[in-house]
């Protein structure tokens, strides 16, 4: 079957080789390609690998069950829809998927027919959010304000604002570091809606989330036979994003054979398939993120010079949530708003302490820290007002050295914060005095005044 007849991706598991084998037959049958495996460990690698458009799977299986293969399919790709198979005498475990995220159930004996309604139902219904959610995040990026994990008004995100803006019209690559949970993906998708190639593919790729073979494989594409399990020609990543922009996330974790073959892409525009000889051009905005220190490796000699020079033609860093606390509660307001639209909520804020305890929170996790916890405390809210009790996380504690709030004099809370951020910098005035929104004169004088050179 020829790949553009392919109606789409299905991997089918169940415990029962006939059931398998035959479903496999018959969707096939129906224009499909498809996979199969007995078990739901084997079918989390499989997921990993071929990328399925939609699961279908049974309830009832040794080991890891359909239940739970569909909780850790959730956790891996909250779109992907799952469709799973039951007896028709238990029905209510097949309810019990839908309320978890299950997007349809079928009762054995299957009927094919109504399997694949449901399969083409449960794909359209995916493509419909995929649109929407490209359609959203265009709006929002386009609008440069209410970029989704990058709201902020603190003088360090306003100098990610412009560079975003300024190199956004121009085909250099970007180099984004930072913390993870900082936003870096996001800012890369608002370079890429912002400028020309908006109209054009963005393609994403988890460096760190894949062996070096199907990383490879993932960038480049491979011939049919290259290697086991290469059953046909499948573009790679960099292929697919051909005209638009290409974000490489994790770029520090590739190895140093892709090193040499991600530089040659960047330096004369063309790559081969995994097992091909044939020469393919590209024209690819290329946006790469790392939370290394890429200059670093480059001196201890983990990562080429060569291609982080390619990399780093413009360098973005995305400053940590605790650095920037005055936008904390800026983003839980936005997230509030969000998830209270999402579950139908009623809630119409925080409480005055809930505030604090925000602001005063150091977010090691950053901005995806602060998302989750304010979800959980949607979902746990059962007033109108979230208090401390629905934020689990503890307050900022006291930094050993540091100075207790309560009873300190103003001019003790200004040293410990010019310190602290002077430390997390690494001592960088100019960075403190950004984050500190200070001009670097006056830090100057006041680490003169501490004692401090």
């Amino acid at each position: 079957m020829a790949e553009d007849q392919v109606k789409g991706r299905i991997l089918v598991v169940d415990d029962e080789p006939n059931a398998r084998q035959g479903l496999q037959k018959l969707l096939r049958h129906e224009g499909y390609e498809v996979r199969i495996d007995a078990d739901g460990a084997a079918a989390l690698r499989t997921a990993g690998e071929f990328v399925p458009d939609v699961v279908v799977t049974d309830l009832r299986m040794p080991g890891m069950d359909g239940m739970e293969l569909l909780k850790r399919l959730r956790e891996q790709d909250r779109d992907i829809p799952v469709i799973v198979a039951t007896a028709f005498g238990d029905i209510s475990s097949a309810v019990a998927a839908m309320r978890v995220g299950a997007d349809d159930y079928i009762t054995k004996p299957i009927d094919i027919d109504g399997l694949v309604l449901s399969i083409e139902r449960a794909m359209e219904r995916r493509s419909l959010r995929i649109e929407a959610e490209n359609l959203r995040r265009q709006a929002r990026d386009r609008d440069g304000s209410g970029l989704q994990g990058l709201l902020g008004t603190s003088p360090a995100m306003q100098s990610v604002y412009r560079m975003a803006k300024q190199v956004s019209g121009s085909r250099a690559t970007v180099l984004l570091t930072g913390e993870s949970g900082t936003g870096k993906g996001e800012l890369a998708r608002a370079i890429h809606a912002l400028g020309p190639r908006a109209k054009e593919p963005f393609i994403a790729l988890h460096c760190a989330a894949l062996a070096e073979s199907l990383l490879e494989s993932e960038l480049f594409g491979h011939e049919k036979g290259s290697f086991t399990g290469a059953d046909r020609q499948r573009q790679g990543r960099f292929e697919q994003a051909h005209k638009g922009t290409l974000f490489l996330d994790e770029i520090g974790e590739i190895s140093p054979t892709l090193q040499v073959k991600l530089l040659r892409v960047l330096q004369e525009r063309t790559f081969e398939r995994v097992g091909g000889g044939e020469s393919i051009k590209v024209d690819v905005r290329l946006i790469a993120a790392t939370n290394r220190d890429l200059a670093r490796e480059v001196r201890e000699g983990r990562f080429r010079e060569d291609l982080f020079y390619r990399l780093n033609v413009v360098h973005i860093e995305l400053p940590p949530l605790r650095l920037r606390a005055r936008d904390s509660l800026l983003l839980a307001e936005h997230f509030l708003r969000r998830f209270v639209e999402e579950n139908h909520s009623s809630i119409k804020g925080f409480t005055e302490r809930a505030r604090e305890k925000i602001v005063r929170h150091t977010w090691p996790g950053n901005v995806r820290e602060l998302e989750n916890a304010i979800e959980r405390a949607v979902v746990m809210c059962d007033g109108d007002m979230i208090g401390v009790d629905h934020l689990p996380f503890e307050g900022a504690p006291d930094v050993q050295g540091g100075v207790r709030i309560p009873g300190a004099t103003m001019a003790e809370i200004e040293r410990h914060a010019i310190l602290a951020t002077l430390d997390a910098v690494g001592g960088s005035t100019a960075r403190a005095a950004e984050i500190l929104d200070l001009s670097v004169r006056t830090i100057q004088y006041r680490m003169h005044t501490y004692g401090r050179r």
